[in-house]
């Protein structure tokens, strides 16, 4: 199989590329990036000699380049991470989301149409649903009502809807999935775990919004990217499947203090900061019909791969002091 991976520069999407060729050795990936700040082929270094692994700088807003890349690579499946994705980021500018998330994602629809590609499988987040109130039962399923609260999400619940549209008007053969937060290696640090880590290795303050009490369901990146692996092998075209981890409502206040138990740090490095504009309180992922449809569920604990992060920021110094303020 032939696979163009989107975004494969960036967090999620060089983990998938790691993953698959470790798993499906026989496989060609071709990842294409336009390397944002979020994106980097460093984190792709220990496979970028291989054979069967190509890079392609480019925009999926660029048609001619992705039905070329397409064309030229004879591409059988896209697996589409490529996103600007960074909720803070999109309330200061939400026009590169828009373009981005909506137009690159009917560019590549369009062109896995012209080419008459065998999936198109769409990586989306829990977020196009909104939020749920805190100590409730409530949580996310694949039929709950889209409700998003900021421009990031938005604009991922636009993409979600083409999908769909793609499927019910064209019938190409797609997959979502909608994901829990990630969390894992690679991951540039902006987002809470990485940030809350190099800071605590630099000396510095963790910063937690408002009140810390946002309620997450985290999952590990390895377990989002063998469920994506599952999706592609054993999905229902045209289906929806959430893909979430073993988390029961842990506020990111909790969070923080799991990172700083485990760096033998200090609580006194907490500092609470002004909360952003629309913060969603409580995000709960139901992903029982996915095992029971696919036999998927994630293998780490939240408290072993949260161990296995803190270990992999600590040793990996070099990756992250390059980038951490070259894009602020």
């Amino acid at each position: 199989m032939k696979l163009l991976v989107t975004g494969g520069a960036g967090f999620i999407g060089a983990n998938f590329i790691l993953y698959w060729l470790a798993n499906h050795p026989d496989d060609d990936v071709v990842n294409l990036d336009k390397l944002t700040y979020a994106g980097n082929t460093t984190n792709l270094k220990s496979v970028e000699t291989q054979k069967n692994y190509h890079f392609v700088k480019g925009d999926i807003c660029d048609a001619d380049l992705v039905n070329k890349t397409i064309r030229d690579r004879q591409i059988d499946v896209i697996v589409h991470f490529a996103a600007e994705s960074h909720v803070d980021r999109s309330i200061l500018d939400p026009a590169p989301f828009i373009k981005t998330n909506v137009v690159g994602t009917y560019v590549l629809l369009q062109a896995a149409l012209n080419n008459r590609l065998s999936r198109f499988h769409h990586v989306s987040t829990d977020e196009v649903f909104g939020d749920l109130p805190l100590k409730s039962e409530e949580k996310f399923t694949p039929t709950s009502n889209y409700n998003p609260r900021s421009p990031y999400a938005a604009s991922k619940a636009g993409s979600d809807h083409l999908v769909r549209a793609f499927y019910e008007t064209y019938r190409l053969p797609v997959t979502i999935s909608n994901c829990s937060n990630n969390f894992g290696p690679f991951q540039f640090p902006e987002k809470l775990i990485p940030l809350a880590v190099t800071n605590l290795l630099e000396g510095k303050k963790v910063p937690v919004y408002g009140d810390g009490q946002y309620v997450r369901d985290w999952l590990y990146v390895e377990d989002h990217c063998r469920g994506i692996d599952v999706i592609l092998e054993r999905g229902t075209v045209g289906k929806t499947y959430l893909l979430g981890g073993l988390t029961e409502d842990i506020a990111n206040i909790e969070v923080v203090k799991k990172i700083i138990k485990i760096m033998g740090k200090d609580e006194t490095a907490v500092e609470h900061v002004a909360d952003r504009p629309g913060h969603d309180r409580r995000y709960a992922v139901d992903w029982s019909l996915t095992e029971k449809e696919l036999g998927w569920r994630p293998r780490h604990s939240f408290d072993e791969a949260l161990s296995l992060t803190v270990d992999w920021y600590t040793n990996r110094q070099d990756w992250w002091k390059g980038i951490k303020y070259s894009h602020e």
